[in-house]
């Protein structure tokens, strides 16, 4: 009776087949989509780099910005310009060379993002616009082909759904994810716990991003003004359009480094071709029969 050997220099491996076309395609349409939205975002972010809550932006006597989330400063009080952020009105950061105070030909500019984080590089408020709305309704369009295949089959039940299982060995999970320990045999082929709920949460704020963007459009507010209300107001919205987008960013390098400590090749090549190949345990190896 012939008997399979799984050694750890050498060991069994099958390929599965772990994302379907449709997934594949939407997944890099979403992925191109975010860049240039990004991108294109943070330009008209520059043309008033301020943040508030409520329904009006707010201006002291000296028409400069109050009662703001976040902001963007400059200042030249020392001679030179230095930029500074604040968070909720508290203390100033000196962020100069990277946010607020760039380098833009040799010289130092106000700008809240620097000109290689934006598109385009030049401050352009009309072609950020044009730019952004663009990829904005490829990507809502792209997110409904999505979200009708996700909700037709088991994609969403079977891949964003944590089983009660998972929720009981979360705590294993978390730790085996620090230590970069990663699912081998028949546990790789689906997705765990934690990436469940990544990707949940990604999802949630896509449609979080998607709605507040709409809440700024004036032609909506005039159609459907209790659309910016969802959010308290048109302000608050233009904020957790910031704070969604910022997540989904956070998400994105979360996701890109786990690809690369986990299988740059492997990870590519499913969202590529579909296919993944998956180390066996050896307590999934079954002997042939004699």
């Amino acid at each position: 009776m012939a008997e399979t050997i799984v050694t750890p220099e050498r060991p069994a491996r099958r390929r599965v087949y772990r994302h379907a076309v449709i997934v594949r395609i939407t997944h890099w349409i979403n992925a191109a989509c975010f860049v240039f939205l990004l991108l294109s975002g943070l330009q008209i972010l520059n043309a008033h780099p301020h943040l508030y809550w409520g329904d009006a932006s707010t201006f002291d006597q000296n028409n400069q910005p109050t009662d703001t989330f976040l902001s963007f400063w400059t200042s030249t009080e020392t001679g030179e310009r230095r930029g500074y952020v604040q968070i909720m009105g508290g203390k100033l950061f000196d962020t100069t060379g990277f946010l607020a105070a760039s380098n833009y030909r040799g010289e130092t500019v106000q700008r809240a993002f620097p000109t290689w984080l934006t598109l385009p590089s030049r401050q352009d408020l009309a072609a950020g616009r044009l730019w952004h709305f663009f990829f904005a309704w490829i990507f809502v369009i792209n997110g409904i082909v999505y979200v009708a295949y996700g909700l037709a089959g088991r994609h969403f039940w079977r891949d964003l759904i944590p089983t009660r299982d998972q929720w009981r060995t979360i705590g294993r999970t978390v730790w085996d994810h620090v230590r970069f320990r990663f699912p081998r045999g028949e546990e790789a082929t689906r997705y765990n716990i934690l990436q469940k709920l990544a990707y949940l949460v990604a999802v949630i704020a896509l449609i979080v991003m998607v709605l507040t963007g709409l809440s700024m459009s004036p032609g909506l507010n005039a159609a459907f003004p209790w659309l910016p209300e969802l959010f308290g107001g048109r302000q608050s919205a233009r904020t957790f359009h910031f704070i969604s987008a910022s997540l989904l960013v956070l998400f994105a390098i979360i996701h890109i480094v786990m690809v690369l400590v986990s299988g740059v090749w492997n990870n590519f090549r499913s969202m590529i071709t579909g296919r993944y190949v998956i180390k066996e345990e050896k307590h999934d190896i079954l002997p042939p029969s004699p």
